[in-house]
């Protein structure tokens, strides 16, 4: 993942969504507690340039391992890159902060995300299509 002062958030967003399609990144003004969520009111728009949200902030090239766990990731973002950050993982059509599990992998996450999506390749079951006995 590369960030700078230039970096936008929409950019941050779609480098690390390339990487995990069921899972998304949001920023947001503070830190939220383990195991607690953010505030919508504290999200940061996609506009906003990363040197707004943390103005010492230098060009940083880094990799995100799929092995490390959500809880790790917010915690480098925020310690690293004075960054507040939350994971959503996709369920069905709803988007869900990861608070009660930020101790999976972001691979786990993003598999369960997939998991989600499979559901809608199910047939329709045609309730008046029945046996009586």
């Amino acid at each position: 993942m590369q960030i700078s002062a230039k970096t936008t958030v929409q950019e941050v967003f779609d480098q690390f969504a390339s990487q995990f399609q069921f899972l998304r990144l949001e920023f947001y003004q503070k830190a939220h507690e383990s195991e607690h969520g953010s505030p919508a009111a504290d999200q940061i728009s996609h506009n906003t340039l990363l040197g707004r949200l943390n103005p010492q902030l230098e060009d940083q090239t880094f990799v995100v391992d799929g092995s490390m766990s959500v809880a790790e990731f917010e915690n480098l973002m925020r310690d690293k890159y004075r960054l507040h950050v939350q994971i959503f993982r996709k369920s069905s059509e709803l988007w869900l902060q990861t608070t009660a599990t930020d101790h999976w992998s972001l691979d786990k996450q993003n598999s369960k995300g997939e998991g989600f999506d499979a559901v809608d390749d199910i047939e329709p079951i045609d309730i008046t299509d029945f046996d009586v006995i």
